[in-house]
């Protein structure tokens, strides 16, 4: 693969491989710089590709099927075009059906009738979600409390484990648009985060107000509750101290930020719902059933706890030195499968900090027209590697491996891999509190 020292994942989404194609396209040699006329055919992938390896492709090649991609991209995501194809499942690929039974008989009656409940007529696969989870996570919760046996509770821990991610940034998709289903059916999408939230590790609404009205508020800046500026970020004390603070501090630091902020109802609110999820939690574990109230709401609450922080670690890990409030330079973008197919595009996470609101699908499509932007603000892109990787790679001091899986843009193409991981070591350092005055306000640090 030109440009790449890795081969791609052949598992990635039709979106992730297009967009990979066109960076390799951008770093191949650029022999034939001789503008096309109008006149051009338009060039195909496989013609590309050729042309790629034997070093003759031209920059209006690759430019038309840069916009050639762009096109398809959107048509992929309008209810109007005939090219459009909801997301109905997160390891299958609509176009990957072929059974003419299922379609006529499963697939295409579920999407007409799950289409007509969302919001947005691509989301079909948070249904198929939902329906999932209230096949499974209730029946199996509520069976734990009535009849427990730790062979179930082991069994019940896994698949919790195995859900929560999926759900998590379902969740991050429904807390930013205010729903996943139309406005009839609000009163379901009020109503089931009560019910799902604690069995997948959350505390009531606590991701709303953190990720929401405070993350995206302070922008993994010096105020950021969640911020990594503060921290060495490829230190194991750093991170513990990161970990730690989140873990037991949370329920106080996020309402006294608010108060800071002279946002009496947020502070209020927050404190409310968060306190009366642990009463909650301590009402069922002594009074009902403590065995299940371990395995049911403990160990997911335990466990997000930490996985929330292990991948805001990774997501802010790279901090530019010379403009760490830029979304571009202060945040990264992930082609990777678990991320962007089981996830909802969770790897383009500059381009969600560039527009929280955003639709999941749209991600790639935004990205890839503004690749340009990305290429001069520097960004950082990484392929076949997530977020908990790209945080374990770093507390390991492990660069070379995060500099194999960089998607090099611009410049990143010339520098050899050692430049690379030198590159993103720079990115970790921890800034001092008169750096944080000089970059951010002198309000912002601890002098």
């Amino acid at each position: 693969m030109v440009g790449l020292i890795l081969k791609p994942d052949p598992d990635l989404t039709l979106q992730d491989q297009l967009l990979l194609e066109v960076f390799q396209l951008r770093c191949s040699p650029q022999a034939n710089t001789k503008a096309a006329g109008p006149e051009a055919l338009q060039v195909s992938e496989h013609a590309l590709r050729n042309q790629a390896h034997s070093g003759i492709v031209s920059h209006e090649d690759i430019q038309r099927r840069e916009h050639e991609i762009i096109r398809h991209l959107k048509a992929l995501n309008d209810p109007k075009s005939p090219q459009f194809e909801p997301t109905i499942f997160s390891s299958i690929d609509t176009a990957s059906i072929k059974s003419p039974f299922l379609r006529k008989w499963v697939i295409d009656p579920y999407v007409r009738c799950a289409r007509s409940l969302v919001r947005n007529e691509m989301d079909v696969v948070m249904v198929t979600h939902l329906l999932l989870y209230v096949t499974t996570t209730i029946p199996s919760a509520a069976y734990l409390f009535y009849n427990f046996r730790w062979w179930h509770g082991v069994a019940h821990a896994i698949m919790q484990a195995y859900y929560m991610g999926p759900y998590t940034l379902m969740m991050h998709q429904h807390i930013h648009m205010r729903g996943i289903f139309k406005k009839e059916f609000a009163w379901l999408d009020a109503h089931f985060p009560y019910i799902m939230d604690p069995l997948m590790g959350h505390t009531w609404n606590s991701y709303y107000f953190h990720h929401v009205k405070h993350h995206h508020v302070e922008g993994n800046g010096p105020d950021d509750l969640s911020s990594t500026v503060r921290y060495q970020r490829d230190d194991v004390l750093d991170f513990l101290r990161y970990l730690g603070r989140f873990y037991f501090l949370v329920w106080f630091d996020l309402p006294r930020y608010f108060l800071r902020k002279r946002k009496l109802d947020l502070a209020l609110k927050s404190a409310g719902f968060e306190i009366s999820n642990y009463i909650f939690l301590y009402t069922v574990f002594t009074y009902v059933n403590w065995r299940a109230t371990i395995v049911v709401f403990l160990i997911p609450l335990a466990l997000m706890r930490v996985a929330m922080m292990l991948g805001n670690w990774g997501q802010h890990a790279f901090v530019d030195e010379t403009e760490p409030n830029s979304d571009f330079r202060s945040s990264i973008t992930l082609i990777d499968v678990s991320s962007n197919r089981y996830c909802y595009n969770d790897g383009y996470h500059t381009s969600h900090h560039l527009n929280p609101l955003r639709h999941w699908r749209d991600h790639p499509a935004a990205f890839l027209s503004q690749a340009d932007q990305y290429i001069n603000e520097q960004a950082l892109v990484f392929y076949n590697i997530d977020y908990m990787m790209i945080s374990i790679s770093l507390l390991t001091k492990n660069y070379e491996l995060l500099a194999k899986h960089l998607v090099p843009l611009g410049a990143q193409a010339k520098l050899s891999l050692e430049e690379r991981a030198e590159m993103l070591r720079r990115k970790t350092r921890r800034f001092t509190e008169e750096e944080i005055a000089i970059k951010w306000g002198k309000e912002y640090a601890r002098l």
